[in-house]
């Protein structure tokens, strides 16, 4: 008798691992593999991963998974300890996503190299060797390389294992059965040919009951609205057959179209869905029971939630509108019902977000507005109804945005105050949601960021360390969550550049090189992490910075060339990455100005020059980015200021002055007025310089540049001692200088 190979009991089949941008493909994939059913004459095949069984579920797709869990790092490697196969998403997306490069690495430092696979999805294979390419690598760099005994990753290639579900290679239904033959060390072509005669039979059946079904619902449909036009008496039956024709395209639009989701007939799905969209079209929204609306409502999301993941967004955006109009006709119908007030308000949110996704800001403005107020009339009627609040939170949050990406950042500040607003109450009422205490830090960041933006220094640092408490808390509490680590350094950085503008050098400093230690210690621990090597870049150069403004130019020196380092490989890596290209010009433009301190003018313009080029192009995309306008206005300064042609540096300092006079909102920003100040003191308009002074003054800037600047003049600027109080009141407070 054959012996049964000796194979490890694992709690998973496979581990999908992937970048949140490849969400519908991860969940794609767990669906398929779950549902799939191994060919009845292969179950018990002994092979060299074991038994071969039935089915292959569970499968561990780790964002759904981890969902509630309290430790990140431990959940995750004990699922990939515990998962006998691991299935990468490989896109360009997965290759530069730290959780894919992180998971790859775990599970090859447990010995199982040769149980990994990939799903290519989008991307080329080995880009990353074409310099014209790389940005169209679609595996993660511990997919190409092999690690030595250590667990390092080494110079040696590695081959992946793929199947590739793109168009015109595998194609979806291949792809997914070449992973399923390697999990379990079948032949793809045996597992082929048996899935083919399998697929036919069930294909001829479901054609035949999509048909079918199709057919019935028009039937029932026509007899639903004779008999609703017959005689009173008639009207119980007509209801009857109407309730079923509607039970019949629930059917249609639930079961069936997952079952054909799994048979890959995307065709028939489509065929399916317009059907169902015609028969509703066809029936009458009026004389029918609440009942029967309801259950429309929730048809029509599924069709509009379809449609807009296949990206038909007119389309969805049909249903979702369709569907907003049976939700309100509910809603007005029990005004005090909440959970109808609730559907009706997601469903105009949902048409909020399809605009949203089609780049139409005032469509998708109008129907979150029209959300929010539904949701507001209700809240008298349910105040501590909490799916209410959250679902307020999140419009509010929705609305905030929208207006952030018109450029209405003072508009914003209504929506973000009621967010913040309702996160602590929802907060209040769960405080041990830690996603809901994210949502609260994230409130009082958005209202920071409002804060500076209109020249409120010291609202900014209380919002600032507001946010800093809870991200720090909930990274202590998680101690593994490498993204929580990540944001609390973020937040770190952002309130020590705010004290250093208030004049808190000291505080800066201290807050800025701890973000830079912590931020060195994650890509010690992640060498191949893009976005903690961009931390470090940034944050060492701005670091940099407080430091040269302080006496220190070697150490800024020191500091910058470190920057450089990382950010031109990040260059290279990346040379169509816009947030890599903003971060060079960052970093450039603090080079240039230590070769001004310096007295090296050559090497100043030269510096300053390449720091335009790279931000010239991101300006003219997104003519109002804060950063990007101040990183371009200081780059413009030391251009004017080392230019030996008096109309060429009267051209450049016009320039600064008109670009901060240009923009639509969030002129009080003293970063903004301080560099128009400069440039106009440089034109000799004294008058004006003396009106931006007394602005930046109230706002209590002490920014260690712009003092440096009014001392060359002879400029009088006293401590602001009212904003002192207000600062020594906050940090008794909140600890803002520690």
């Amino acid at each position: 008798m054959t012996q049964p190979l000796a194979t490890p009991d694992y709690r998973y089949r496979a581990f999908i691992s992937y970048s949140h941008r490849d969400a519908s493909w991860a969940a794609w994939l767990h669906k398929a593999l779950e549902t799939y059913r191994v060919p009845s004459r292969l179950v018990g095949k002994q092979t060299a991963a074991g038994s071969t069984p039935r089915r292959l579920a569970p499968i561990f797709r780790d964002r759904d998974e981890l969902a509630s869990a309290t430790d990140l790092g431990n959940k995750v490697r004990e699922a990939l300890a515990q998962s006998a196969n691991l299935i990468v998403i490989c896109s360009p997306s997965s290759a530069i996503s730290r959780w894919v490069q992180e998971e790859v690495l775990a599970y090859k430092r447990l010995g199982r190299s040769e149980r990994i696979f990939c799903l290519i999805v989008d991307g080329e294979p080995g880009a990353s060797e074409r310099p014209d390419a790389q940005q169209h690598e679609c595996f993660a760099p511990a997919l190409r390389s092999q690690i030595d005994a250590l667990g390092t990753l080494t110079h040696a290639p590695a081959e992946p294992i793929a199947a590739d579900a793109r168009a015109g290679k595998d194609g979806r239904r291949n792809a997914k059965l070449k992973l399923i033959a390697g999990m379990l060390d079948l032949s793809f072509d045996s597992l082929k040919q048996r899935e083919l005669q399998r697929r036919n039979r069930r294909l001829s059946m479901m054609t035949a009951m999509a048909m079918s079904v199709a057919a019935i619902t028009a039937s029932l449909a026509i007899v639903a609205m004779h008999a609703r036009s017959a005689a009173e008496v008639a009207r119980a039956d007509a209801e009857r057959r109407q309730r079923q024709a509607e039970d019949l395209v629930d059917f249609m639009l639930g079961d069936l179209n997952d079952k054909l989701h799994q048979a890959e007939r995307l065709d028939i799905i489509q065929d399916v869905d317009n059907k169902a969209m015609t028969y509703f079209a066809s029936m009458p929204t009026t004389d029918v029971t609440d009942q029967v609306l309801a259950q429309r409502v929730k048809m029509l999301e599924k069709i509009g939630s379809v449609q807009q993941e296949q990206g038909h967004l007119p389309e969805a955006i049909a249903s979702f509108d369709t569907a907003s109009t049976l939700a309100s006709s509910l809603a007005t119908k029990a005004p005090h019902d909440i959970e109808r007030q609730v559907q009706w308000a997601r469903m105009q949110a949902f048409v909020g977000m399809a605009h949203w996704d089609e780049g139409r800001l005032d469509a998708a403005q109008d129907a979150f507005e029209k959300a929010r107020g539904i949701l507001l009339k209700s809240e008298p009627y349910a105040p501590q109804n909490l799916q209410l609040t959250f679902e307020l939170e999140m419009v509010d949050n929705d609305m905030g945005h929208v207006l952030e990406a018109r450029g209405q950042l003072d508009l914003a500040r209504g929506p973000y105050t009621s967010a913040l607003a309702l996160s602590h109450k929802l907060v209040a009422a769960q405080p041990e949601r830690a996603d809901w205490q994210s949502e609260l830090g994230g409130a009082h960041n958005n209202l920071g960021k409002l804060a500076l933006l209109r020249g409120d220094l010291a609202d900014a640092l209380t919002e600032y360390q507001a946010d800093y408490a809870i991200e720090s808390m909930l990274a202590a509490q998680h101690p593994q969550d490498i993204s929580q680590r990540e944001t609390v350094l973020t937040v770190q950085a952002i309130l020590g550049r705010t004290l250093a503008l208030a004049g808190a050098d000291d505080a800066g400093i201290r807050r800025m090189q701890q973000s830079v230690d912590t931020a060195k210690e994650l890509v010690k621990n992640n060498p191949d992490n893009g976005d903690f090597q961009q931390d470090l870049a940034r944050y060492c150069g701005q670091l940099a910075r407080l430091k040269r403004l302080n006496g220190d130019l070697d150490a800024a020196k020191a500091l910058t060339a470190q920057s450089l380092a990382v950010v031109s490989n990040l260059v290279r890596q990346n040379p169509t990455d816009a947030a890599v290209q903003r971060l060079h010009g960052e970093i450039l433009t603090e080079q240039s100005a230590e070769s001004l301190a310096s007295g090296h003018v050559d090497d100043t313009r030269a510096q300053a020059q390449l720091a335009t080029d790279a931000l010239q192009p991101l300006l003219a995309k997104q003519p109002h980015e804060r950063s990007i306008v101040l990183m371009n206005m200081a780059a413009q300064l030391l251009l004017a200021a080392t230019s030996s042609n008096t109309d060429e540096a009267r051209r450049g300092w016009l320039d600064v002055v008109a670009t901060a006079q240009d923009q639509p909102s969030g002129q009080g920003d003293p970063r903004l007025l301080s560099m128009e100040a400069q440039a106009l003191l440089a034109l000799g308009d004294t008058a004006k310089v003396h009106a931006l002074t007394k602005q930046l003054w109230n706002s209590g800037y002490r920014d260690a540049e712009w003092l440096a600047i009014l001392r060359r003049g002879h400029w009088a600027y006293p401590v602001n001692a009212e904003f002192q109080k207000r600062m020594l009141a906050q940090s008794q407070g909140s600890q803002i200088s520690d």
